[in-house]
């Protein structure tokens, strides 16, 4: 069951970078890669011969110094032990394909220090790629920017000591701020709201959203996001405070991470 759900989870995320990805592609090669591109072409994903995932981006770009190359950038929920293997298999085909050189990158999306091997060293092989880990880059690098799409990995990033609900407001305005029509507004919010997951920040969002609503239209993302949540709550509450059960197992049987019933845990005991 536990694993269903993480699989539900993973392609969730999937579903929002593959939705955004051409909008922020451009920012993260310049801000994170430090690749500076002046000519892209899109390159078809039909490379490999094998059951693997399609890369997730792939790209035949030049950059300003005047190198060409093939770019290819996967997203990693997951700490994969054989990403390794995989990252090969694509530089090769790759390479024999275009018959130019390959740039690849990992971008980690979890919250953890990622602990895949990124070095693979043989007696006559040696392959090794560059793993980014989004939780350490700085996310006034995404509020800064004008697109919403950018805007909201800012929840993957790190806050530099920023008390997250302070931050996830910061976001939430931008977003606000950047975005046309309450569809696409209604959009992003619930891609937030799926983010938040990775970090353990449903609740903070929820209490940031509360905190700015005389700012933030009453979008149908926002009434469902309170809703439920404060259904989430009442139940947790009604858990720590009538039974036994540990924090492990009250966040099983909520359906919720164990930071959440902790969370609910801390504003009981203020009170």
């Amino acid at each position: 069951m536990q694993a269903k759900k993480k699989k539900q989870q993973s392609s969730q995320y999937d579903k929002i970078f593959k939705e955004n990805i051409e909008a922020v592609i451009s920012s993260i090669m310049q801000n994170i890669l430090k690749i500076t591109a002046v000519s892209v072409e899109e390159l078809p994903d039909d490379i490999q011969h094998t059951k693997e995932r399609k890369p997730d981006v792939l790209k035949k770009l030049t950059d300003i110094k005047g190198n060409t190359f093939v770019l290819q950038i996967e997203f990693q929920v997951k700490d994969e032990p054989e990403m390794i293997y995989r990252m090969g298999e694509y530089h090769f085909m790759l390479e024999r394909k275009y018959k130019i050189p390959v740039k690849q990158f990992v971008i980690f999306l979890g919250s953890d220090n990622p602990k895949m091997p990124t070095e693979l060293d043989r007696e006559h092989l040696k392959f090794s790629y560059p793993l980014v880990s989004l939780s350490t880059v700085d996310y006034h690098i995404f509020l800064n920017s004008n697109k919403p799409e950018e805007i909201i990995l800012g929840i993957l990033a790190n806050f530099k000591g920023e008390n997250p609900e302070n931050a996830l407001k910061q976001i939430l305005i931008r977003v606000k701020e950047t975005t046309k029509g309450d569809f696409s507004l209604n959009r992003y919010f619930n891609q937030l709201r799926v983010l938040a997951q990775l970090r353990n920040l449903e609740l903070n969002l929820k209490n940031a959203m509360d905190s700015i609503a005389e700012y933030i239209k009453e979008e149908r993302d926002v009434l469902y996001l309170r809703g439920q949540e404060r259904e989430q709550i009442k139940f947790i509450k009604n858990l720590l405070t009538e039974t036994d059960l540990s924090l492990d197992k009250i966040a099983k049987v909520a359906g919720v991470a164990v930071d959440f019933v902790k969370s609910v845990q801390r504003q009981l005991s203020a009170k």
